[in-house]
């Protein structure tokens, strides 16, 4: 054991003792020239380093930088720009006098992968005729360092003519094997709109035909995206998918995508073209997806107040910058997307669609809903359209057509008073200025035909009504202990024909009925000021007892009901003391003129 001891301690010397040899012998800044050509020979961007190169002995042999950076040529900003640089290096090749790099360790770097960034070709360069031989592919960088570590540094992406998009806190691990295929590690954040997205990942890579081609898989992807409009814990996701990248046709390709977000998922594929237009086709499906939980909406609640405005599960409102009004920036405008989804299972604003099934196509921002269709309980919805984001504000032009819908779904979705319910049919064209809900109460047009089948109106009882009435004012008739006491409407059927104009409705050959009586009418909804005035006229066909006479005359009669007022306190005015009077002055005239004929008659000579 002693003899061990003393042989590895032995060993330790020797090589502390060579190390500081080589250290004082081998001066890191002979290396410094050979650095800048080496990179301006593999890819033509320039390295750049300031200040003197020191060694770093332990842990690891390395040599240290200060601050450092690489630019492509013709560019305007560094590609890279770090202030400190550490690269490790191999032993054995510093006895011969050579330079053999194993990691390259980048700290408080910027990253710049935008225009100014990348590489251009000289103004005066000659160019060639258009027949000419296509010139030789500009070499770019090939990846032969074995490991690439980056800690909290920046990267800043830009598209051509977008906005910059900054990556902070980026810590960066890539290791690559003697295959180039390399295990990647990556943890950054966002912070845009006052909003935060923490992303993660694990994955692996082909870079084998780096920088032309690049394919991998990202085994491990998870998210976290919080604040204002938010629910309070943020939306979370994981993920998986393959990928690839074509750098020379600006081509990308998503496979096997498996996205979890919150309780929603996403399977399918993503793929497209990069560059001055890009192109993106969208291929999903989902078993569940829930939008009300991905907006960070509740759905409202029964009392018309609440059905009036979306609340956010979160109490602070989302600024006003992430609630665009404007949509001349959106990336839409300025790429084309085809778009597939299928939908088992999607809630949006309280409700439960099934088999939703959506094809879109999108032409720099002018947007064609081919199909938009699904299930809702057991009746089905289509609304084929367009929507144009290219102008200020937002334009659409929607088709609907509904069958046997539940409405009073439908109502809480769209902020409207939850008086009415039943199972809607309805045939429309509709087209307005803006997307939003209050945009639908403003500021759209169009024109519908409408059925409801087993209506209820509720909040009042329009038999009731009017014979209660009829009985306060009148002792020969009453109605019968079948009227109840209920405060709803009941209808087998209740139909109209309604026309919108920015936000006010009105209602035409509105009709219903039911067994013991039949209604008609017209009038109007001001959705913007959230009220009605609607004129009814009620004909109770059944529910009466006492005089046959008058009761035969009232089975025939229209009683005037008007309707008006406020959602929160209606109002109404039921007309049944003139009729009465006008029936009792009818009645008497009526008399009159037959005890008159008879007098006639008698007074006749013979």
């Amino acid at each position: 054991m002693r003899r061990l001891i003393t042989t590895l301690a032995i060993l330790f010397v020797v090589v502390v003792a060579g190390m500081t040899a080589l250290v004082l012998l081998v001066n890191p800044n002979d290396f410094r020239n050979y650095m800048v050509q080496q990179v301006e020979q593999r890819s033509g961007y320039q390295l750049r380093l300031e200040g003197d190169l020191r060694w770093h002995v332990w842990p690891q042999l390395s040599i240290l930088a200060g601050r450092m950076s690489v630019t492509a040529p013709g560019a305007q900003q560094p590609v890279v720009m770090a202030e400190n640089m550490r690269l490790d290096v191999h032993l054995l090749p510093l006895l011969s006098h050579q330079l053999s790099v194993k990691q390259v360790m980048l700290k408080n770097a910027v990253i710049r992968l935008t225009p100014d960034s990348a590489a251009k070709r000289p103004d005066d360069a000659p160019v060639g005729p258009a027949d000419s031989a296509p010139s030789e592919p500009v070499r770019g960088w090939t990846f032969d360092i074995n490991n690439l570590e980056v800690a909290d540094s920046l990267l800043i992406w830009q598209q051509p003519q977008g906005e910059e998009i900054n990556f902070r806190d980026l810590n960066l691990s890539l290791t690559q094997d003697s295959r180039r295929e390399a295990t990647l590690s990556l943890a950054t954040r966002v912070s845009r709109d006052q909003r935060e997205l923490q992303l993660s990942l694990n994955g692996e890579m082909n870079v084998a035909e780096y920088p032309h081609r690049v394919n991998g898989k990202i085994d491990e992807l998870s998210w976290q995206l919080q604040g204002p409009g938010l629910p309070a814990a943020g939306l979370q996701g994981k993920g998986s998918l393959q990928a690839e990248w074509l750098d020379d046709s600006q081509r990308f390709s998503l496979q096997n995508v498996a996205l979890t977000l919150g309780e929603s998922q996403l399977n399918g594929a993503i793929s497209g073209k990069l560059g001055n237009a890009p192109r993106v086709n969208i291929d999903l499906r989902s078993p569940r997806l829930d939008l009300d939980a991905l907006a960070g909406l509740t759905p409202p609640t029964g009392t018309t107040a609440d059905a009036a405005a979306p609340v956010n599960a979160n109490r602070s409102r989302p600024p006003v910058i992430a609630e665009p009004k404007s949509y001349i920036d959106h990336p839409l405008n300025a790429m084309q997307t085809e778009l597939k989804l299928q939908v088992d299972t999607l809630r949006w604003r309280g409700m439960d669609l099934q088999q939703v099934a959506i094809d879109a196509q999108n032409q720099q921002g002018l947007v064609t809903l081919a199909r938009l269709s699904g299930q809702v309980g057991e009746g089905t919805f289509s609304l084929p359209g367009t929507l144009d984001l290219r102008q200020q504000p937002a334009q659409a032009a929607l088709r609907p057509v509904l069958n046997n819908i539940a409405l009073a779904p439908l109502l809480h979705a769209f902020a409207l008073p939850p008086t009415l319910d039943g199972q809607l049919s309805l045939t429309g064209n509709l087209s307005g200025n803006g997307l939003s809900v209050d945009d639908f109460h403003r500021h759209w047009r169009g024109n519908a035909d409408m059925a409801l089948a087993s209506a209820r109106i509720i909040g009042m009882n329009f038999p009731q009504l009017v014979q209660r009435a009829v009985g306060r004012n009148s002792d020969r008739v009453s109605s019968d202990e079948e009227s109840g006491n209920s405060n709803e409407t009941h209808l087998d059927k209740l139909q109209a024909q309604a026309t919108l104009n920015n936000g006010l409705m009105t209602l035409k050959n509105l009709q219903g009925s039911a067994a013991r009586f039949t209604l008609g009418g017209e009038g109007q909804i001001d959705m913007a000021r959230r009220q009605c005035d609607i004129n009814f006229g009620v004909q109770v066909t059944g529910g009466w007892k006492g005089e046959n006479a008058l009761i035969a005359a009232l089975q025939k009669t229209a009683v005037p009901l008007r309707i008006y007022g406020g959602w929160d306190n209606l109002q109404y005015n039921l007309q049944v003391d003139q009729l009465l009077r006008q029936r009792l002055e009818n009645e008497a005239k009526t008399r009159l003129e037959n005890w008159s004929q008879r007098h006639q008659q008698g007074a006749s000579p013979r």
